[in-house]
């Protein structure tokens, strides 16, 4: 395979001009073709970039590499083309509207394992991710315990506008926690492990979509391991935290940083729990100014690519589970269930075999 990769983007809004932001920085990508509906035609820009309205006419291009940052009713369609079209294949979260959708693409995965296909669950690549995770890893603060994780805004919708497809259950499949609170969904599986008793609470008492915009669980996994999760739309004052308490100390993330600088400074604190300290433990704060998150998220896409190595993070069997266990949280409230006509079998009949990680 050539050192260099062409690349095209299916949806051009601001996850998809991010995503090239960074893509025109790495020394092995460049950009040769676009497509997003709002697009005023076909035809070449004045960079020579070709766009287009329709996907189908972005993977007849010659290229390497797609990245989907499309809505959830068309991502895993998009997905699964342009694996069968020969490309390795980026995709935003959350891979789809449900467990339908993520378990076709992961049959379609399966049919074509040349092909490289990575998730964007990009909190994984934050530093302060990263650090806590090579702490928990040591084991010098001994095993987790449990988990308190809240991770909430305070609307669906782009400020200034009154509609948003996020808010409309045919084409989002879900609301608040799937859109947001998947991700620390994501981040509790990673710290905690695989959670298999849930006790949920999900409404959409406040805002009256047809989708929640607030998720509580409780959760506990086989090893012990205990989580509290509340992703909110109703977070006023923009929140991610996550505690993540040891047998010897404690880890709390907090902040995150975005492009609105709406969650406040990232920061990891370790707390050393001693005999003597009396609940005020001796305790060190990193604070965080720059995220490399995307272009390291990117990067490693790449290598993954020109090496040949299985996808790590990101990879279509974790965000199988990842989209399982936020599927469990909706199904173990039973009204929520009741009321959208959720199937707990769904979980496990539609879980394809022999997936492979690629």
């Amino acid at each position: 395979m050539s050192d260099h990769l062409k690349v095209g983007i299916a949806g051009y809004g601001v996850v998809g001009k991010r995503r090239r932001e960074f893509i025109d920085k790495h020394p092995n990508l460049s950009v040769t073709a676009l497509c997003d509906q709002n697009f005023d035609g076909e035809g070449t820009s004045s960079d020579g970039i070709k766009y287009f309205t329709d996907y189908r006419r972005l993977i007849s291009e010659p290229l390497d590499v797609l990245f989907v940052a499309m809505s959830n009713d068309v991502a895993a369609e998009v997905t699964i083309a342009g694996l069968e079209a020969g490309c390795h294949v980026f995709c935003e979260k959350p891979p789809g509207r449900d467990l339908n959708d993520i378990a076709r693409v992961c049959e379609s995965a399966c049919l074509n394992p040349d092909q490289k296909l990575k998730f964007g669950f990009n909190h994984r690549y934050h530093d302060s991710v990263r650090d806590a995770l090579r702490m928990v890893k040591s084991g010098e603060l001994g095993r987790v315990l449990n988990l308190r994780g809240v991770y909430g805004k305070s609307r669906f919708i782009s400020y200034g506008a009154h509609s948003d497809w996020r808010t409309q259950r045919d084409v989002a499949g879900g609301g608040i926690l799937l859109d947001q609170g998947i991700h620390m969904v994501d981040l509790m599986r990673l710290f905690g492990g695989e959670f298999n008793e849930i006790h949920s609470i999900v409404t959409n008492d406040y805002w009256n979509h047809d989708v929640e915009d607030n998720a509580y669980a409780l959760m506990r996994s086989d090893t012990g391991v205990v989580a509290m999760l509340h992703s909110t739309a109703t977070q006023w004052r923009h929140r991610f935290s996550l505690d993540i308490t040891l047998e010897r100390g404690a880890l709390t993330l907090a902040g995150i940083l975005s492009s609105t600088k709406s969650y406040g400074t990232e920061t990891l604190t370790v707390a050393w729990a001693e005999d003597e300290d009396r609940g005020d433990p001796r305790e060190q704060v990193t604070e965080y100014e720059h995220d490399p998150s995307w272009e390291d998220e990117i990067g490693v896409f790449a290598r993954t690519i020109l090496d040949n190595v299985p996808v790590a993070d990101g990879s279509v069997d974790e965000a199988f589970k990842t989209m399982q266990l936020v599927y469990r949280i909706y199904c173990a409230d039973p009204d929520w269930k009741k009321r959208w006509g959720l199937q707990d079998t769904a979980t496990q009949s539609v879980q394809p075999k022999n997936r492979a990680q690629v």
